[in-house]
């Protein structure tokens, strides 16, 4: 017999919008812990990950989603963040590229 399919809330995951990763998400992570007189090793150890884990995110390497949403869990924090508007991207008019190494060693001849 198949499993009925899973039904989820479109509402909900509209209202929700894209998030990202705070830049600062290293920084809050580490400002939380210390708040709440937690060590490395003992956040660790409350979020069941090891010791790395936890000294890799507070170093800046973006952790995996599930390690984040434990972060935001344990260290009641938000590290997923509504995503900027800043982003800007570059649309090329037409084939123009930038110089290539060949193109250097050619203007040489």
């Amino acid at each position: 017999m198949r499993a009925a399919p899973r039904r989820t809330s479109s509402t909900a995951f509209m209202a929700s919008g894209p998030k990202e990763l705070a830049e600062d998400f290293h920084k809050r992570i580490a400002s939380a812990r210390t708040a709440q007189n937690l060590s490395q090793q003992q956040l660790a150890k409350k979020m069941a990950e090891t010791l790395n884990v936890v000294k890799s995110a507070e170093s800046g390497k973006r952790p995996t989603d599930a390690v984040v949403r434990k972060f935001e869990r344990i260290l009641s924090i938000e590290l997923m963040v509504a995503r900027s508007a800043e982003e800007t991207r570059h649309v090329s008019s037409g084939p123009q590229r930038g110089m290539t190494f060949g193109d250097y060693l050619n203007k040489l001849e």
